[in-house]
């Protein structure tokens, strides 16, 4: 008989939801292969789930919490896997991002992390690692699940009008890109701006910058070179910053004239007829 790898439920977020959903799965009376049947995966896939060596996904998180009766922990958990598959230094960040009531984003270069599909996301990602795409990329749209919650933060993004012309991925991925951003007009919660080349020497010449508030914290900001971040929570830099995002906000497009310049370049670059509400 083959020896059953037994997790250490403390190593890791990944560890413990594999070792919950083994004991739930064996407080149930059923195999791997059985759960899988129920949940229409795999045995296979159940097995390198329990053994921390595959990441779960938030349809089979469902799956499994409403087949074992778990009371939604593993959906619960799955934050928290997703969150520690990210950069060690970037995790702090996606738990900001988790906790900010309020969230200010300048980005000159990218489409930012939280407004990325996930073929933008992988390009982006595949630069100079093109390795483990599959797990870097769901660990970077599981920070997304925060616009879903029942009081999701309100995300503010201005983005330099390079963003929209830089073809990440080829054609097809930033088509679709740019109709995921015409995708939030009129969601109040989430506002996207264009910084047009028009504007000049602006707020943001020195990089790209987020802004985070909170409900009672002080607020935090946050930049990032090549290869990390740097989150501070300096008032006076706080204070600096957000005066910088209020001209970035001044000098962009409004809303839906943003929205109107994405749906443009839609249909003169990659000949897509978008019609902005």
């Amino acid at each position: 008989m083959s020896q059953v790898n037994v997790l250490d439920p403390s190593a890791s977020p990944l560890d413990y939801y594999g070792y919950e959903l083994r004991r739930y799965r064996e407080a149930a009376g059923l195999t791997q292969k059985q759960l899988g049947e129920i949940i229409c995966y795999t045995g296979s896939l159940v097995g390198q789930i329990e053994t921390a060596r595959k990441l779960p996904t938030g349809e089979f998180s469902e799956r499994v919490d409403a087949a074992l009766g778990t009371g939604g922990l593993l959906s619960r958990l799955l934050d928290l896997v997703l969150r520690s598959q990210l950069p060690s230094w970037f995790q702090q960040i996606a738990e900001l991002e988790a906790r900010a009531t309020e969230i200010y984003a300048f980005q000159a270069q990218l489409v930012h992390g939280l407004l990325q599909t996930e073929a933008y996301a992988r390009a982006v990602l595949g630069v100079m690692d093109p390795t483990d795409l599959d797990r870097r990329a769901a660990a970077r749209l599981a920070r997304q699940r925060i616009l879903e919650k029942q009081e999701p933060p309100v995300l503010w993004a201005v983005l330099g009008e390079a963003v929209l012309h830089q073809e990440i991925g080829g054609r097809e991925v930033m088509r679709s890109q740019l109709l995921h951003l015409l995708s939030f007009l009129g969601n109040p919660r989430v506002n996207v701006q264009v910084l047009p080349f028009t504007a000049g020497a602006h707020a943001g010449l020195m990089g790209s910058f987020d802004h985070f508030r909170f409900e009672s914290d002080p607020a935090i900001v946050y930049g990032e070179d090549y290869e990390t971040g740097h989150p501070t929570a300096n008032p006076v830099e706080a204070r600096a910053r957000s005066l910088r995002y209020d001209h970035l906000q001044a000098a962009a497009l409004s809303l839906q004239d943003s929205a109107e310049l994405i749906r443009h370049i839609l249909e003169e670059r990659y000949g897509e007829q978008h019609e902005v509400a």
